[in-house]
């Protein structure tokens, strides 16, 4: 098993996405960037660090470089300015210069964050994504958006950097919980939804497989949703554009998730407010009321809660207002045509977020 992906950058290749089923591709991959006599400080969390920091940099020191290991507490209250500061201290202390590297070792806070580090560290060094979340390796590790949260306010701080190379590890996923596993599918099904009518068929028809953590199935399916985010990356790299369509479900998402202390997960949020958003093309007439039904189903057969509570609606409206995804004041929605056709709409007000929220917010 393995499959590559080009990412361009200016119409010209930038940097590979490597998919394997296991890290003995890495020095290879690695080699490739013609890095040599070099350090590489591999940032990584307690929670994937202890699985597989030993690992990577065995597998790092074989490209003939100097690597260190810096690792920080897990959980989204540590993507912070805080911990890039840490970060910062460690990276002087070992004296790396500018011609070093930072290798993003984990899941989406982490490759968020090292990627922050990079892009400001002695004005920008290079790094590379080591996803090993399902949600790092089908969003966060492609694109090159990088950042931290500020306060209350999630990613409210960040730079777009562009790694070197993206190397995922299937069998990582593995190591997930069922939860986490499937807080990355909220972003697969939303590639589907935006994008690719038949891929969403497909990841319905295939929920057991996918279930089973078959390797063949999960390779095509990360294969599939990469290529979806490529695409959409490379015609709008600094999201001036259709890049926001990658952010259907996100506005009350992020509102959500910020109301709910992050007690649920990222691709859990995402998937409230996507079926917010469904329910106003519902309105709209834009999407059935059985395509509505059919696809809330999809979500819970992948065990997606399809509605919360403890928080209220008016408390999602006005966090959502804070999202750094605000035009001229006014809240930039993604709503789908169809489905597998999503469009940039600026017309949702605070009225028509509050019917849909009731959907899926029950106070």
């Amino acid at each position: 098993m393995s499959k590559l992906i080009t990412v361009n950058y200016d119409g010209k290749p930038r940097y590979d996405i490597v998919i394997e089923s296991d890290f003995s591709k890495l020095a290879e991959s690695v080699k490739k960037l013609g890095i040599k006599n070099r350090r590489l400080a591999v940032i990584t969390d307690s929670n994937v660090g202890a699985i597989y920091a030993d690992e990577v940099k065995k597998c790092l020191e074989q490209t003939e470089n100097n690597v260190f290991v810096y690792t920080f507490e897990a959980g989204e209250k540590n993507k912070n300015l805080d911990t890039v500061q840490n970060v910062y201290e460690f990276l002087i202390e070992n004296k790396f210069d500018r011609k070093d590297m930072l290798v993003a070792l984990g899941g989406g806070v982490v490759g968020d964050l090292t990627g922050f580090a990079a892009a400001t560290y002695l004005r920008g060094v290079k790094f590379i994504q080591i996803p090993t979340s399902l949600l790092a390796q089908v969003d966060s590790s492609i694109g090159g958006k990088t950042g931290v949260d500020f306060r209350a306010y999630k990613n409210m701080v960040g730079a777009f950097h562009q790694p070197e190379l993206v190397y995922m590890n299937i069998s990582a996923l593995k190591s997930l919980s069922r939860r986490q596993f499937n807080s990355g599918l909220g972003e697969i099904l939303k590639h589907g939804l935006i994008k690719d009518a038949l891929y969403f068929e497909w990841l319905r028809d295939n929920s057991d497989k996918i279930a089973a953590l078959d390797v063949q199935v999960l390779e095509e399916m990360i294969y599939r949703s990469c290529e979806i985010k490529r695409a959409v990356v490379e015609n709008d790299p600094t999201e001036k554009g259709e890049r926001a369509l990658l952010n259907f479900g996100h506005t009350l998402g992020h509102a959500i998730e910020k109301q709910k202390n992050f007690e649920l997960y990222h691709g859990e949020c995402v998937v409230l407010g996507m079926i917010a958003a469904l329910r106003i093309c519902v309105e709209r007439g834009m999407i059935s009321e059985e395509e509505f039904s059919d696809i809330c189903s999809a979500f819970r057969t992948y065990d997606f809660p399809v509605n919360t509570d403890g928080i209220t609606v008016d408390s999602v409206i006005a966090a959502s207002k804070n999202d750094k995804k605000m035009d001229a004041g006014r809240v930039k929605f993604i709503l789908l045509k169809k489905i597998g056709e999503a469009y940039i709409d600026m017309t949702v007000d605070d009225d028509t977020m509050r019917r849909a929220l009731e959907t899926v917010v029950t106070e």
